[in-house]
């Protein structure tokens, strides 16, 4: 795998066996072991300071921007992509066609378990998702979602 564009902060930990590329990950961010976190070099994927990144996840920013931003806790087998669909058959895509679209986590974030984000979804900050939940579209600051499709449980009153 060729490795470029890649950018660390002070104190970053990224395990061994987890591959990054096209990266700007800042300060005090923890990363996991068998993780694939990659952007490209016109979609440079972003993580803010003080995240961590569980173990088994991947986060796709190779079509489109994805940004992570400060604080934001990440579990284990979590799937943030900037695209889907079947890339392989152009014939399948006249019947799916591809999605393809940026991609934030708000600072502050809680992302569960086995939590998939799917292209153009933005949680601003302070958003919690449940874990197994499927999240096909945004939610505002201080919502606690999940389900699947993932839905509005209830938003944190500060």
């Amino acid at each position: 795998m060729k490795t470029s564009n890649i950018i660390l902060g002070k104190d970053v930990i990224v395990d061994n066996t987890t591959s990054i590329n096209n990266v700007t990950i800042q300060d005090n961010v923890k990363i996991a072991k068998h993780c694939s976190i990659y952007g490209a070099e016109s979609n440079i994927l972003e993580i803010g300071s003080e995240t961590y990144i569980g173990m088994f996840s991947i986060i796709n920013g190779f079509s489109e921007k994805v940004i992570i931003g400060n604080n934001v806790s990440i579990a284990q087998n979590v799937n943030i992509m900037s695209d889907s669909g079947p890339n392989a058959s152009s014939e399948m895509q006249k019947y799916f066609p591809l999605i393809k679209g940026k991609v934030v986590i708000g600072d502050h974030c809680w992302i569960g378990a086995n939590v998939v984000i799917m292209p153009n979804v933005t949680l601003s900050e302070f958003c919690v998702v449940a874990a197994n939940s499927f999240v096909n579209s945004s939610f505002p600051p201080y919502s606690v979602i999940g389900g699947n499709p993932a839905k509005l449980i209830k938003t944190i009153t500060k």
